[in-house]
């Protein structure tokens, strides 16, 4: 149960200081609240809750990989802003991913809706 707590504290941490982090979070509550209202199938739901989870892991391995690389290098290094670059990449990556399915799913739901 200990371990929890700490995962809790993480997503507490995250939520509260990481700006990337909240807008994911809320991004990911609108998508979840689209989908309720416009009737999402069980294989929707599946694609959208991997494109939120995989977002979400992606900022909170991209904040931890941030902390250590300040932890391990406090000072000015190119090597160290590459490892920041590159975990940033993958972030964008995964939302980049992530837009497309929200695109994919809800585009042709919503143009039902007029």
């Amino acid at each position: 149960m200990k371990g929890f707590s700490y995962a809790f504290l993480g997503l507490k941490h995250a939520f509260s200081s990481q700006i990337n982090f909240k807008f994911h979070s809320f991004t990911a509550i609108a998508a979840i609240a689209g989908g309720l209202y416009l009737g999402l199938s069980n294989s929707e739901w599946l694609w959208i809750t991997a494109a939120i989870a995989l977002v979400l892991i992606a900022e909170l391995f991209n904040t931890a990989l941030e902390f250590l690389v300040d932890l391990v290098s406090p000072e000015y290094n190119v090597q160290a802003g590459k490892i920041k670059d590159l975990a940033s990449a993958a972030v964008l990556i995964s939302a980049l991913f992530a837009f497309i399915v929200g695109l994919i799913i809800f585009i042709p739901k919503i143009s039902r809706l007029n």
